[in-house]
């Protein structure tokens, strides 16, 4: 091939080999595939169904201190059974004591005195007034012997109704004021049920009502009834509160147990 014409082919071809490493360089680099990242699971759906219940004793109580002292005896452990009418804790009570045979000397004298008041007075040696006095004497003698009777009566606590003692906030030579908490008991008779229900379910429930709960702690289904209904509707939620029986005895239930339950037919 002649010089002059190679020369011309490739002066041709220099723009077109300017023209494709343009067009490499301002190509975009395949993409690379990213690494998947982890994403948190979806929480599990609970059931729209399931309503709540709490086991709760039919008594419970929070005994207080009546009066200001230290306590010298308690009678009781946590978790142990008290029958109704039990001394549960006591007081010192020595001052107490000492006021109520004092009370008792003055209400002596002061009914000596009433007594001889009124021998005068039949003797026209003693007028009314004085005769009225010394009665006076004698019945305000005589209430304080009934307040050191009341003061002692607040030295023993006792037990209110049979249950067992579920919190103590007092130990042996602690002082005391009025209004401190002292013992909490529940009642340990059959446990009731309480839960809050969609009030549109009101139409088709009623005393009586069966249902099915599940008690959390136990793994065990029951049949329960509805025992009561509350006369008024939470206006907020839209929930109306019910109480409820567990059918027949069963030892391993608790009060503060809880548990789901279950309406058939309204879902």
């Amino acid at each position: 091939m002649p010089m002059k014409t190679f020369s011309r082919w490739a002066l041709c071809l220099i723009p077109v080999w300017a023209a494709v490493q343009t067009l490499a360089q301002t190509s975009p680099a395949p993409a690379t595939p990213s690494a998947p990242t982890a994403r948190p699971a979806l929480p599990s759906q609970p059931d729209p169904h399931a309503i709540r219940v709490l086991l709760s004793p039919e008594l419970e109580t929070v005994l207080a201190s009546q009066m200001l002292g230290v306590i010298s005896h308690l009678n009781v452990s946590l978790g142990a059974r008290v029958n109704k009418g039990q001394t549960v804790l006591s007081f010192d009570c020595s001052e107490a004591a000492a006021k109520q045979r004092m009370a008792q000397a003055e209400y002596a004298n002061a009914k000596e005195s009433l007594d001889v008041k009124e021998r005068l007075r039949k003797l026209d040696a003693a007028g009314d007034t004085e005769v009225q006095l010394a009665r006076t004497l004698a019945d305000k003698a005589k209430a304080a012997i009934t307040l050191t009777q009341v003061q002692m009566s607040q030295c023993v606590v006792k037990a209110p109704f049979s249950g067992h003692v579920v919190k103590l906030h007092v130990k042996p030579a602690q002082g005391v004021n009025v209004g401190v908490p002292l013992i909490e008991i529940v009642s340990d008779g059959p446990l009731k049920l309480r839960l809050n229900v969609p009030s549109r379910w009101l139409h088709a429930l009623k005393v009586g009502t069966g249902f099915e709960v599940a008690i959390d702690e136990t793994r065990k289904t029951y049949p329960a009834k509805v025992s009561a209904i509350n006369a008024r509707v939470d206006a907020v939620a839209q929930t109306v509160e019910l109480e409820a029986r567990i059918d027949g005895k069963h030892a391993e239930l608790l009060a503060g147990m809880s548990g789901i339950a279950r309406f058939p037919g309204l879902q």
